[in-house]
């Protein structure tokens, strides 16, 4: 799709490698990668508005997204920057208008924020949906060293449970049904590196249709 705006959306079970192989596609593509910095939060406003302009690293792409942030103002119709700043639903609203912008404006992979609702309907949309079965899930977590043994069984499930409910709030919809995606991909046998060939081979098939 090298003439066409490409927007990947990844979904994804904790642990089955998803945000791993969002940012290894965004690498060997060429386009932006955006995960949970896209709206860095701290407890209070200061935080929250010092958080906004907070980039992790210097890639291609951090100057757009600082760019879109900063241009964010209330007369615009955009989210509040007043005494609801840090209201979850005012923040939904703040990080939903930033990733149609990113949207709009470049190629790029979006780990998770409910995106592939938010850019619902958009050309060069393709939303995938990442998981493994749980023993694979287990041992990913367990290799990570995040937790103790006996936590790491109790975290998946906590995490898992923040998705689903986050994306049933914000969409009304049910996280892991397929109807929200057009491919989903078990990384349990063909962990990231596979998972990366598959969504490749499906862009490249996309070019075609």
């Amino acid at each position: 799709m090298a003439d066409k705006r490409l927007v990947i959306t990844i979904g994804r079970q904790y642990g089955s490698g998803g945000a791993e192989t969002g940012r290894r596609l965004a690498e060997e593509l060429g386009i932006g990668f955006y995960d949970k910095n896209i709206l860095r939060v701290n407890s209070d406003e200061s935080g929250i508005k010092e958080s906004y302009f907070h980039l992790a690293d210097e890639k291609a792409g951090s100057r757009l997204l600082y760019k879109i942030i900063s241009s964010l103002t209330p007369d615009k119709g955009t989210p509040s920057f007043g005494s609801d700043l840090v209201s979850a639903d005012n923040l939904f609203r703040f990080q939903s208008e930033v990733i149609r912008k990113l949207a709009a404006a470049e190629s790029c992979v979006i780990i998770g924020r409910c995106a592939d609702y938010v850019l619902e309907g958009m050309d060069g949309l393709v939303r995938i949906h990442i998981y493994a079965d749980y023993e694979a899930r287990e041992q990913r977590i367990r290799e990570k060293n995040l937790y103790s043994e006996k936590e790491i069984k109790k975290n998946i499930k906590r995490i898992d449970r923040e998705r689903r409910d986050y994306y049933k709030y914000y969409t009304g919809r049910d996280w892991e049904s397929l109807d929200n995606y057009d491919l989903a991909i078990n990384t349990t046998q063909i962990g990231v590196d596979g998972a990366v060939r598959v969504i490749k081979n499906y862009v490249s098939l996309l070019e075609h249709v």
